[in-house]
């Protein structure tokens, strides 16, 4: 059986909307996800990915080293 997340568990996993994930699919946005005939499923290690690639680091969240 595979495991994974639905649309609707993967938006509620990043507090977005099932819509969201649909438009993102539609333009090739978002995360990874796996699609067998029609079901789309979302890993959830995947999702932790999509996240921590869009941290935004604020000036006093940025590492010292990274501060120029």
């Amino acid at each position: 059986m595979l495991k994974g997340l639905h649309t609707r568990e993967a938006a509620q996993y990043l507090g977005l909307s099932p819509g969201t994930l649909e438009v993102w699919r539609c333009k090739g946005r978002g995360p990874r996800y796996s699609k067998l005939g029609k079901r789309v499923v979302y890993d959830p290690a995947d999702l932790d990915a999509y996240l921590a690639e869009h941290k935004v680091f604020t000036i006093d969240s940025m590492p010292s080293s990274a501060r120029r």
